[in-house]
């Protein structure tokens, strides 16, 4: 097998797309630790369920935007570059989402395990995570 042969073997594609994907999953988690006002992992061992959702949307929104990335561009660093492009417009829903709720702020309903508003956290991550990723070109 020529070399060229084994970097473009599917097996070898999607290993090395896994890799990169989960490698910037937690550069985007260890970014978002720093957005929020509350400690994401320590609140989920605590049983959380409201910071649970508010995370696993994130990690949802996160990991779908990558799924059109790679869908979209041939080069790792065209998959990447759009990747990162649009978990800065998931951080940037997210500041908006605290803004357009001046009645409440959401990071502290969420720490304080308010569901509901961690659900909504969950959903805004997810729907607009397909929006982002359909508009990836």
């Amino acid at each position: 097998m020529s070399e060229t042969g084994f970097w473009t073997h599917p097996l070898v594609e999607t290993a090395g797309y896994f890799s990169v994907v989960v490698l910037c999953l937690i550069v985007s988690m260890v970014l978002f630790e720093i957005v929020t006002k509350y400690k994401n992992w320590e609140e989920i061992k605590k049983g959380n369920v409201a910071v649970a959702m508010a995370t696993g949307g994130k990690i949802f929104g996160i990991t779908n935007i990558f799924r059109f990335s790679i869908d979209q561009h041939n080069s790792l660093a065209e998959m990447i570059g759009w990747g990162l492009y649009g978990f800065a417009l998931l951080i940037f829903a997210y500041l908006l989402f605290e803004f357009l709720t001046p009645r409440f702020k959401v990071d502290e309903e969420i720490e304080n395990d308010n569901r509901s508003v961690g659900f909504i956290s969950l959903t805004i991550s997810v729907g607009l995570s397909f929006v982002i990723g359909a508009s990836i070109s």
